[in-house]
């Protein structure tokens, strides 16, 4: 409770900051993480070895991971959050209703943010980034294989906006999972929760809080393949969306391929996938055409967050479009094509948070 009292007072103080002092604060924070970094780099590779001798699965071992070369990265993007216009007083509807009467919605800070993740370190320096240029506080509690590494990556950014106008108070890490039902009783303090988790997880704390939810679980993304297409730009999509980083909740796990160009699309397509180490696994008209593995129902609607992708063949774009609507989590579905109209009944008919026509699922920001 005291703590997110702080947290509280903190954020109430940033929002009044301005928005020169809130880009000097991230700055400062990248600054300071430039300085720890090899302390951090040390914590999580303790972190990886704590986890791969706990028999932590393949695909959490990957998002765990935060060498240099990826904290680097996410000091570049917490510097280029820092670079975003104000995202505070924006006048988005001004409207006089009467004379001397005038109504207006202008953007302001939420207030604190409670947000829980899983085996992702890195979400530590984008969800502060995120919270201190909006104006927010935020709670966080990571997964606790990365404990060593949500502490290092919470001191620097403390540390940072020591030295700036932002109380670092404004942000604070909880490290028992115990806190997190504690968490979720302060709705006089915190005014959102995000979680980031499994389906149970996320409907758990939504029945066990009155403070607001913006919750998603899985990512099971499809790309649906059209009759009409560029076989090999559609090959080049396909690959990136799942080999870039399988273990991202915005790869595709699903592959769907029209009948009519199936015949031309998949033997090429399974020899680029098997060449970059994907398993594939089939329903009957698919492994005809080359894929080794038998898919199963379970496949269908399934997130790896793994190399191995499911593979069907389907009667036209309504058939692809049915089964998206059955198997899919409304995350970020893609399209290849060359027609249209068919890329225009897709995107206008896919009820997901990113649908995407041409480009591989991986520019959505999972």
């Amino acid at each position: 409770m005291r703590r997110a009292q702080r947290v509280h007072r903190g954020a109430l103080n940033l929002a009044q900051c301005s928005d020169a002092q809130r880009r000097g604060a991230l700055e400062a924070m990248a600054a300071a993480l430039e300085r720890h970094g090899d302390a951090i780099v040390a914590a999580n590779t303790a972190d990886q070895e704590g986890a791969a001798q706990g028999g932590l699965a393949a695909p959490l071992l990957a998002r765990l991971k935060l060498d240099g070369a990826k904290l680097a990265g996410c000091i570049q993007g917490l510097r280029q959050v820092a670079a975003l216009p104000d995202p505070i007083g924006h006048r988005q509807l001004h409207r006089e209703l009467a004379a001397g009467l005038e109504l207006e919605r202008v953007t302001v800070p939420m207030g604190v943010l409670g947000v829980v993740f899983e085996s992702r370190p890195d979400a530590v320096i984008q969800i502060a980034a995120l919270s201190i240029r909006s104006g927010n506080g935020a709670i966080l509690k990571g997964g606790r294989e990365a404990l060593n590494t949500c502490q290092a990556i919470i001191t620097a950014l403390q540390e940072g906006l020591a030295g700036s106008a932002v109380d670092p108070n404004s942000l604070d890490l909880l490290t028992r999972r115990e806190e997190i039902m504690a968490l979720l009783q302060l709705d006089e303090l915190v005014d959102l929760i995000v979680p980031r988790g499994s389906n149970a997880f996320v409907r758990t704390v939504q029945e066990n809080t009155r403070i607001p939810v913006l919750g998603h679980a899985d990512g099971v993304c499809h790309l649906y393949v059209d009759q009409r297409v560029n076989i090999d730009m559609a090959i080049a999509v396909a690959l990136d969306a799942k080999t870039q980083y399988p273990a991202a909740c915005n790869a595709i796990e699903t592959l769907l391929v029209h009948r009519r160009v199936a015949r031309q699309f998949l033997p090429p397509a399974v020899q680029a996938f098997t060449a970059a180490g994907v398993t594939l696994r089939g329903d009957e008209q698919a492994r005809a055409l080359g894929v080794s593995e038998a898919a199963t129902p379970e496949d269908w609607g399934h997130e790896y967050l793994d190399l191995i992708l499911a593979v069907r063949v389907v009667e036209d774009l309504e058939a692809a479009l049915e089964h998206i609507r059955c198997h899919g989590s409304r995350h970020t579905d893609v399209i290849c094509t060359d027609d249209e109209a068919a890329a225009a009944r897709f995107l206008n008919t896919v009820d997901s948070a990113g649908v995407f026509h041409n480009c591989s699922s991986r520019f959505a920001d999972g």
